[in-house]
Order: structure tokens, then C-alpha cells, then sequence
């Protein structure tokens, strides 16, 4: 599961990377991954925490 794990939160990071051009907001971002790429909100949200956290000065 490990290899996989990490390729699938890589693409979530991605993902979140384009909303972020697109200045989506967390919300609108989780809306938008789970009704096109079938991503579950929680997953959004862990992951944009922790980008938040890497990334603090951005966020």
C-alpha cells in the first residue's frame, strides 16, 4: 500500500496545487476535487493542512 499511498496524496497535493492557481478557496476546492475526481473532502482537507503547515509564509 505504501508506493500507492504516496503517489495518490502526490496527486491530492497536485489537485489542491491547481485550485490554488485558480483561486479556489479550501471549501471550494474540496467541493470541486470530490464532484470531478471523486477525492473525499477529508482527504482534501488532510492534505491541505499539511501543505499549510510546510508552507506557512504562502499560506
Amino acid at each position: 500500500m505504501g508506493d500507492s499511498s504516496a503517489s495518490y496524496i502526490h496527486l491530492v497535493h497536485h489537485l489542491i496545487e491547481e485550485c490554488i492557481i485558480f483561486n479556489m478557496s479550501k471549501e471550494e476546492c474540496m467541493e470541486v476535487l470530490s464532484k470531478h475526481a471523486n477525492i473525499k473532502p477529508i482527504i482534501t482537507s488532510i492534505v491541505w493542512k499539511e501543505l499549510e503547515k510546510e508552507n506557512r509564509e504562502f499560506f
